[in-house]
């Protein structure tokens, strides 16, 4: 998909399946971003895009990429002045290839220039896709009224299901959601289908916790307009659940799926498999792994990604290789998943791995982000080799790449686990007064690392500390698993302080006992005066 020698007629039948993508955003990133269970969350704009050495190379082959490459200022019009003259002709297929990477970058404005080029200049005689594009990033760009402007100017053999399904989730980007209602009737009226992507977006845009109430009325409203239920939003409320921790949600949405005979696809797959991982679920969690291994439609980077995640996770060290062995075959290994691969063999204890893989990104990638250093400063950290994690540190700002959040977060856990208390808290201080994204503090690595600090604050006995990091941690319901409230209990346990109410405090933070549970609920009150 990625492959950049395309012929013309491929590129065009995917850029017609993605048609819609403006609509449903990459699962992984629903609301928030599938890194589950690595440390590369980040808050950094997609529009600074570093091209890699091998897009560096690839550039003069591809139109795209020369697009991309243009400095600000400049006009579209030189690349493809350039490709023209180097004797390439501008097909269809080229187009929907830069804009759906365009796309992908959020480079909006430089999309838009790209389709009004090719209705001024006409290279070929555009079609609806073409105006589905235009409108798209006008749309996008220069409001809801220039985009109806422009949809009754299009011409009327143009003006069909794809460019209204395309206006409708055109108003729904900009959040307003009656007027996109009021189009989807007036679609009906017509005789125009409704496309269930019309529908992802309004789930994704009600998913927050004060507006989820909608989506039931939603589900019944896309049986009223017999819109046929698809994976992707049985995908999308999957990963809902799975943000709010809600294992029994999430079984509950499958089962519907399967009730519903909508097949599963390897992103289903990966949502499961991913959720129950993070909820230390393992044995069902490498069930669903399996089920990934087996619904893979051929070398998918993002899912191979997954999968070298979910195996650091599972401490599988073999099966470890054998996905990073694939990785390393595709004609293009990307900086991240040399980064998820260094974190994922320093889950599993493999150190000396994780330095050679960090090495290797150094030399054929070079350390071009923040989020290079942090991978391997991860490791080192999870392990208390403080003097290593200050080593990358202090790289990091000689290349001159900034310290973010996380940075500080994984060096105060460094300094926790080598003893060094003090000198944890107060590099904690300092990552606290960067500015941090719900995004990145809902992340898995954000709250793992987290609940890094309670275990050993609970060794201590601390309760001050353990408390303070627990509510952090509950504003995300990361505490409905089991595992933290228990980890909480522990605290008093080592404390030895009696607090009354515990197990109902439990009960009604939306986690289910154990029986580890139960015996820490009877240590605690040995101390009962």
């Amino acid at each position: 998909m990625r492959a950049l020698a395309l012929l013309g007629q491929l590129r065009f039948s995917r850029a017609t399946d993605r048609t819609f993508s403006i609509t449903c955003l990459p699962l992984y990133q629903i609301p928030c971003s599938f890194s589950f269970l690595c440390t590369l969350t980040s808050d950094c704009p997609a529009e600074k895009k570093i091209l890699e050495p091998e897009e560096e190379q690839e550039a003069p082959k591809c139109l795209s990429l020369r697009i991309e490459k243009l400095s600000r200022g400049e006009s579209v019009g030189l690349a493809f002045q350039s490709w023209m003259r180097e004797g390439f002709p501008i097909h269809r297929g080229d187009i929907f290839h830069s804009i759906n990477r365009l796309r992908k970058l959020k480079l909006n404005k430089r999309a838009l220039q790209v389709m009004e080029w090719v209705i001024r200049e006409r290279p070929y005689r555009p079609k609806e896709l073409d105006y589905s594009y235009l409108l798209e990033f006008t749309t996008k760009l220069h409001g809801i009224s220039q985009g109806e402007k422009l949809f009754t100017r299009i011409p009327p053999e143009f003006q069909n299901e794809l460019l209204y399904n395309n206006l409708v989730i055109a108003c729904l980007e900009k959040g307003v959601i009656r007027l996109s209602l009021d189009y989807m009737k007036k679609m009906r009226e017509l005789g125009h289908p409704i496309s269930h992507l019309v529908f992802n977006r309004l789930i994704i845009l009600h998913s927050s916790p004060g507006r989820r109430k909608m989506i039931p009325k939603f589900l019944n409203l896309m049986k009223a307009y017999k819109v046929a239920p698809h994976v992707s939003t049985y995908n999308i409320l999957m990963k809902i659940e799975a943000n709010e921790h809600n294992i029994e949600g999430l079984v509950k949405v499958f089962g519907e799926m399967k009730l519903s005979k909508v097949e599963p696809n390897e992103i289903s797959f990966c949502i499961l498999a991913t959720a129950h991982a993070v909820a230390r679920l393992y044995t069902v969690a490498e069930a669903y792994v399996e089920a990934v291994e087996i619904s893979r439609t051929g070398d998918n980077w993002s899912t191979l990604d997954i999968l070298i995640i979910l195996y650091g996770c599972l401490g599988k060290e073999k099966k470890l290789e054998r996905t990073w062995g694939i990785v390393q075959e595709l004609s293009h290994v990307r900086s991240k998943s040399y980064m998820l691969a260094v974190e994922a063999f320093g889950r599993i204890g493999q150190l000396n791995r994780a330095e050679e893989l960090w090495l290797e990104m150094k030399s054929l990638k070079g350390l071009k982000s923040t989020e290079a250093f942090n991978s391997m400063l991860s490791v080192y950290c999870k392990y208390g080799q403080i003097k290593r994690a200050t080593g990358i540190f202090r790289e990091m700002e000689i290349n001159g790449c900034k310290p973010n959040a996380i940075t500080f977060r994984h060096l105060a856990l460094g300094c926790l686990k080598a003893e060094l208390v003090e000198e944890a808290l107060k590099t904690l201080e300092m990552g606290m007064h960067l500015k941090t994204s719900n995004k990145v503090r809902n992340s898995i690595p954000w709250l793992e690392t987290t609940l890094s600090f309670i275990e050993i604050f609970a060794e201590k006995g601390d309760i001050v500390n353990a408390e303070k990091f627990f509510e952090e941690i509950k504003k995300a319901n990361y505490t409905r698993h089991t595992f933290v409230y228990n980890t909480l209990i522990k605290t008093y346990v080592k404390a030895k302080i009696y607090v009354p109410n515990l197990l109902r405090r439990m009960i009604l933070g939306g986690a289910r006992p154990d029986a580890e549970t139960y015996s820490l609920i009877k240590l605690v009150e040995q101390f009962k005066t």
